[in-house]
């Protein structure tokens, strides 16, 4: 069985980072979200490093959107 950690506080980028530097022993990639009605939900895919990409890619230019539209 898999074992869980929480990454509560922990950024999508450093997430990812994490991630990207242990590219080879990713094995499946398990996302949860919190939506703004308190529900959580959860799943687990197994992923090609293009679609991780694709992820990183979207994830990245969300991040550069939100914090340009802050300053």
């Amino acid at each position: 069985m898999s074992e869980i950690q929480s990454l509560h506080g922990t950024t999508v980028a450093e997430i990812l980072d994490s991630g990207l530097q242990r590219l080879e022993q990713i094995e499946a990639v398990a996302l949860s979200v919190l939506w703004k009605d308190g529900t959580v939900t959860a799943g687990c895919s197994n992923m090609d490093l293009a679609q991780l990409a694709l992820l990183v890619l979207a994830l990245d230019e969300h991040q550069r959107r939100q914090f340009s539209d802050e300053d």
